[in-house]
């Protein structure tokens, strides 16, 4: 039974029809019977009228098998025609992404250079710009309407939490830190680009540290007034 259930249709009907090729005149009459007879219990055929119901079937499906297979046929054609369709619109869409993430990180790298150029006057010409940290307390964020939340923490605490927002080596990535009472309790990578996605898919809250509740838009906003100069 193990056998027969792993054996393919097609393998099993190949089997079935050699071993009726090897069965003499007598064994395949007495074949034939036993499946009328298994029919005929079912209520799929008709002894009284000499079984001609079923021979009508037999020989309307002989009749219909060019038009069957014909029909199979330009079903076939039909979905590999589909088929090579949506491997070329897969295709276009997988080079629009790599566009698209060009196009954003050429605009990024833009948005940095900007945002490095000192508006202070009499600075020195070719000197270095320093790295920008932004630290805020949670309280102040909170102000702001970037932090709505910290799970197991009572408002009147935000005073004690620090957040510093550091960009990191590639462009659109930025480190953010907490802090506790002037510990460093966790440190995440944020990137501008999943928040931009967010933005897009109509997310408005997130969540930082698995803890903090933050408002994508504010946060956005805050980061490009503060590192991006817009």
């Amino acid at each position: 039974l193990f056998r027969s259930a792993k054996t393919p249709d097609k393998m099993k009907k190949a089997k079935s029809l050699k071993e009726d090729n090897n069965l003499n005149l007598q064994e395949k009459k007495e074949k034939i019977q036993t499946g009328l007879k298994k029919l005929t219990e079912l209520g799929m055929a008709n002894p009284e009228n000499r079984y001609q119901d079923l021979i009508n079937d037999i020989a309307k499906d002989i009749r219909n098998q060019r038009r069957y297979r014909q029909r199979r046929k330009a079903e076939l054609v039909k979905l590999q025609q589909t088929h090579s369709a949506l491997n070329s619109k897969a295709v276009f869409y997988e080079e629009q992404v790599d566009y698209y993430k060009s196009y954003i990180k050429t605009c990024l790298d833009n948005l940095a250079r900007k945002g490095k150029v000192s508006k202070k006057p009499g600075e020195v010409k070719g000197k270095k710009s320093k790295k920008i940290s932004l630290k805020y307390t949670a309280a102040r964020l909170h102000e702001k309407g970037v932090l709505l939340e910290i799970e197991d923490l009572q408002a009147n605490q935000f005073k004690n939490v620090i957040f510093e927002i550091s960009p990191a080596e590639e462009v659109g990535d930025f480190e953010v830190k907490a802090k506790f009472m002037g510990v460093q309790i966790e440190t995440l990578m944020l990137h501008y680009q999943d928040l931009l996605q967010l933005q897009y898919e109509g997310v408005a809250v997130m969540k930082m540290f698995d803890r903090a509740k933050v408002n994508v838009n504010l946060l956005i906003f805050l980061l490009n007034k503060k590192f991006y100069g817009k």
